[in-house]
């Protein structure tokens, strides 16, 4: 268990980590946009805990995304290891 998995996570950071923002200031304006929920509940703060299993859901332009996180990442990754540290559960299956 690394470090960030035994305290959690801020969610703009995980935000950037997971690459759903590209930067910190853009994570940090779907927080105040109200565009983002954790656990059901909108993230009211930036500095917010993810941890391990929480839901995330959120507004990505006209897109909506739900993703529980999996593992948390130190740093910023490539998209595909990010992607291997969620799982979606916002894409629906083709027939």
């Amino acid at each position: 268990m690394n470090e960030a998995e035994a305290t959690g996570l801020r969610i703009d950071r995980l935000l950037v980590y997971l690459r759903f923002a590209r930067t910190r200031s853009i994570a940090r304006d779907m927080i105040e946009g109200r565009s983002l929920r954790l656990n059901r509940k909108h993230v009211q703060r930036v500095s917010e805990i993810v941890c391990i299993v929480d839901v995330q859901t959120l507004m990505i332009g006209i897109e909506l995304r739900v993703a529980v996180v999996t593992s948390l990442l130190v740093r910023r990754a490539s998209p595909a290891l990010a992607r291997t540290c969620y799982r979606d559960l916002s894409k629906t299956p083709t027939p």
